[in-house]
């Protein structure tokens, strides 16, 4: 017998539906429901959640409409879906769960990485092994949650912070510098000086109890840290699979500006968003959007869907769903490729539950407001085209690689400036231009080049 469950708030939950093509058919049970349900009730100050059910009463609870902690809600909620529904679906493959349990290792749950900055997810997802950098790094980083402090002892607690990322360098500089690629050392000392004086700078602000000083220059000292770690990167790190080898390739990161102009918001009539594009754990997925954008393919198209969850784009006029490759006359599909952590390529044309993956931890997770990723059919993996879509979501109230995107969908970038816009965006918005800004170098087998 399915389990109830009860939430008590002083509000309803609105209905929502999600489908990424837009013309499939529904799931029997619609998962994003269930998501944006368990988001909004963790979101609430104090909720209280149980399950009761009549015919199987709990050997624990002396009571009914016992109340849970937010850890506990979490896996009641998980359960009861699963109850529900056997497994979740949600643009999955048929048969992700065929030969599996229906719900994972509930520690997964309530596990995964903290981190929602796009920044800082670029700066971690980098195929860099150099524990100094990553240890002046992690304080740095830490600031940004010293900065919850309400007023001037925040302060306190960053001045910790800068501290020890100092003492850190001191001790670790010259195994950083010989972590940095031969070709690439000579930038990377500099920018390592750089580093230097700017911690001296954010330590002078701290004790000149200037708040507002603290958070540009935390943000300056990260880019210089993530140029270092870039400088550590020499040539791209494994061989994509030889089926795979042909098509357009990212074999490093680009960045793209896309400009869309925004109809209804009369304080925002157009936006420029920077996307930041990471091929270095997802070649193949960023290369056939880097090869489109070059293509013009996404200038003038309009924003398909923005329902709050997701924004979405790349479905061209016509019958077609995607990108039809002028040369051969056909549909341009890609696989799904996902970059796991602890390995050194990414898996490609199945999720991870269908891998038996279950607690595996993306490199680049849906962890951040405009984290980017391809759509693709609901039950073809290896059906990614030119559909795109960027994820709204507040990441502290659904674990990384604990959602339904994670490992099921191809994360291929994110938005670093102006994702909160992304909020703003309507259907019909006009995406004006997209251009590639830095980057274009590290594609190879660019087919735009060929056709025109």
């Amino acid at each position: 017998m399915a389990a109830l469950i009860q939430c008590h708030f002083s509000s309803s939950l609105a209905d929502s539906k999600l489908v990424f093509k837009p013309n499939l058919a529904r799931s029997r049970f619609d998962s994003a429901n269930f998501h944006h349900f368990a988001a909004w009730c963790t979101r609430r100050p104090a909720p209280r959640c149980s399950i009761n059910n009549s015919h199987h009463p709990q050997p624990n609870d002396k009571q009914s409409g016992k109340s849970f902690s937010l850890k506990h809600c979490a896996i009641s909620l998980a359960l009861a879906v699963g109850l529900i529904t056997g497994s979740p679906s949600f643009n999955w493959a048929g048969n992700a769960y065929a030969s599996s349990p229906a719900l994972p290792d509930l520690a997964v749950l309530i596990s995964g990485p903290p981190i929602k900055d796009p920044g800082a997810l670029l700066r971690y997802a980098l195929p860099i092994d150099n524990k100094a950098i990553r240890e002046v790094q992690k304080p740095l980083e830490d600031i940004t949650e010293s900065l919850k402090i309400a007023g001037v002892k925040a302060l306190d607690s960053v001045e910790r912070n800068v501290k020890q990322a100092s003492r850190t360098l001191k001790q670790g500089k010259s195994l950083i510098i010989s972590g940095l690629a031969e070709s690439k050392k000579d930038h990377g000392v500099e920018l390592l000086d750089k580093l230097e004086a700017g911690m001296n700078e954010l330590q002078q602000a701290v004790e000149d109890r200037n708040r507002d000083a603290v958070a540009p220059k935390q943000k300056e000292l990260l880019n210089y840290i993530g140029g270092v770690e870039e400088d550590m990167v020499d040539g791209f790190p494994y061989e994509v699979p030889e089926e795979y080898r042909s098509m357009p390739l990212l074999k490093g990161r680009a960045a793209v500006d896309m400009k869309v102009k925004v109809k209804d918001n009369p304080n925002l009539e157009e936006c420029v968003f920077h996307i930041v594009l990471d091929g270095y754990n997802a070649p193949v997925t960023a290369g056939n959007f880097v090869d489109l954008v070059e293509r013009h393919f996404y200038d003038g198209m309009e924003i398909q869907r923005a329902d709050g969850f997701v924004v979405q784009t790349g479905d061209p006029v016509g019958p077609a769903e995607g990108f039809i490759d002028p040369s051969t006359e056909k549909t341009r599909t890609i696989p799904l490729e996902i970059m796991v952590d602890g390995e050194k390529s990414p898996f490609y044309g199945a999720t991870l539950e269908e891998l038996g993956l279950y607690k595996a931890q993306t490199k680049l997770p849906f962890n951040a407001f405009g984290t980017m990723a391809m759509a693709r059919d609901e039950f073809e993996d290896n059906s990614g085209s030119s559909q795109i879509f960027w994820l709204l979501k507040e990441s502290e109230l659904t674990p990384s690689n604990a959602n339904i995107l994670d490992g099921r969908y191809a994360v291929f970038g994110y938005i670093t400036k102006n994702e909160d816009y992304l909020a703003d965006l309507k259907v019909g918005d006009v995406i004006e231009s997209m251009q590639v800004v830095s980057g274009l170098e590290n594609l190879v087998n660019p087919s735009y080049k060929i056709a025109g």
